[in-house]
């Protein structure tokens, strides 16, 4: 799905599995240029006239923990065993029997978000923008602020995506972070968590390193395995921390994608980290491709090797609205987001998997508001397997972009209207 980034001068212990967790409870889009740097983009090249989201210049590549309950366990009531009276023919009342033991105590639920779709947000784009490497923040790139988190946990939304560069936050494959890097993630990650909100942590390179695909000679699965690795390490004592392990991977063997994305839940889960993670398929992660075979062995067939020992992952789509399903142009039709996410909720529901939406919009027009809804409330009906929705995108620097979000001197986007609805939902 090919996306025009813009550029602008411009994480962990769930304490029970997503499945625990809901019983107790880009593809970027053509869009204006920010700044006079270009954006560089990649033309499709399978038959559906998908391409490769790319930042510019780049290769295209709740609530609070529940207390425990009182863990002891009360003695029974064995009644009084002394004689009643002295006389000698009084009898000795038989003890009662012992009162059953309560049963032992569930392990509590660290994070219960509200209501049937746990994670509605948006993506806050930015930190992965720039060709740059390492780049300068607020020259290069820039992160997005506090301020954003707030004006948008403030209409309902409860998670945020937050999208980084793997060369800028570890410039050598297996080394250390730059620590002015991933202090601005934690610093997002702090102040969302503040707010009781989601962050989605995303290496937004396409399932790349330095232009090399992850599996492959140059970037072996040891060496993304090591990226998270220590993302999960320095997260995993935070429940509102959730690893999306990479954005978008395209031209590339989905085995050899599954066999990396195994070998990276495999290196988190080995740091005890409990916390979900969010798994994309090939070829841009399209729903509407999800049972295809044109880029290889399809995803509905590869993604079924996906193995987490926490049972705590969803398997993550992108999808967009116009004939490309690329994002940024004119909606199909009013009913096109809902057909094409009908093949991956039906695939989640034969294998009990859950799924999440990491990447929709439209452009403002009639046609994309009633697709949108169509999607919105598509997903609604199908809680039982999807699990969040992620609009695309917001963060500073985005300008007249077709597709954000992201306020306008204070005033709401067209398109936030359209999806406040479903926020308390």
């Amino acid at each position: 799905m090919t996306k025009y980034r813009v550029f602008g001068a411009t994480s962990a212990l769930l304490a029970v599995t997503v499945q625990a967790l809901l019983a107790s409870a880009c593809n970027d889009k053509s869009g204006s240029v920010l700044s006079n740097e270009s954006a560089q983009t990649t033309s499709p090249t399978e038959p559906e006239g998908e391409g490769p989201s790319t930042s510019p210049g780049t290769t295209p590549s709740t609530e609070d923990p529940s207390t425990d309950p009182d863990a002891s366990t009360p003695e029974g009531d064995a009644g009084d065993t002394t004689d009643a009276a002295p006389e000698p023919d009084a009898e000795t009342p038989s003890p009662e029997p012992p009162a059953p033991e309560p049963p032992a105590p569930e392990t509590p639920t660290s994070v219960i978000p509200s209501g049937p779709m746990p994670f509605r947000g948006v993506n806050l784009a930015g930190g992965e923008f720039g060709s740059a490497i390492p780049g300068k923040d607020g020259v290069d790139y820039k992160f997005p602020n506090n301020g954003e988190i707030d004006y948008f946990v403030g209409k309902g939304m409860n998670t945020f995506r937050f999208g980084f560069l793997w060369e800028r936050l570890q410039p050598t494959a297996n080394g250390e972070f730059v620590d002015a890097y991933i202090k601005q993630i934690d610093g997002l990650v702090a102040h969302a968590t503040e707010k009781k909100a989601f962050s989605i942590l995303n290496p937004h390179n396409f399932a790349r390193y330095y232009g090399n695909t992850v599996g492959s000679s140059s970037v072996p699965n040891s060496a993304f395995a090591d990226l998270w690795r220590r993302l999960a390490t320095r997260f995993k004592d935070n429940p509102y921390v959730m690893f999306n392990l990479v954005n978008e991977p395209h031209d590339m063997s989905t085995d050899v994608w599954v066999s990396a994305a195994n070998a990276a839940i495999a290196a988190i889960r080995g740091t005890g980290a409990k916390n979900t993670i969010i798994a994309p398929g090939n070829a841009w992660t399209g729903a509407h491709s999800w049972t295809q075979n044109w880029y290889g062995t399809a995803n509905s067939v590869a993604m079924l090797n996906i193995t987490d020992p926490a049972n705590n992952t969803l398997i993550e789509v992108h999808q967009y609205l116009d004939s490309a399903s690329s994002g940024g142009g004119a909606c199909v039709s009013g009913t096109i987001g809902s057909e094409r996410m009908k093949a991956f909720v039906a695939w989640l529901r034969a294998n009990n998997k859950k799924g999440f939406l990491g990447e929709f919009a439209g452009i403002n027009s009639s046609t994309c508001q009633s697709a949108v809804t169509d999607m919105m409330n598509y997903m609604m009906q199908n809680t039982d397997v999807l699990q969040g929705w992620l609009w695309w995108a917001a963060g500073p620097g985005w300008g007249e972009y077709s597709l954000t979000i992201e306020p306008k001197n204070g005033q709401d986007r067209p398109q936030m209207s359209w999806i406040s609805p479903f926020l308390a939902r």
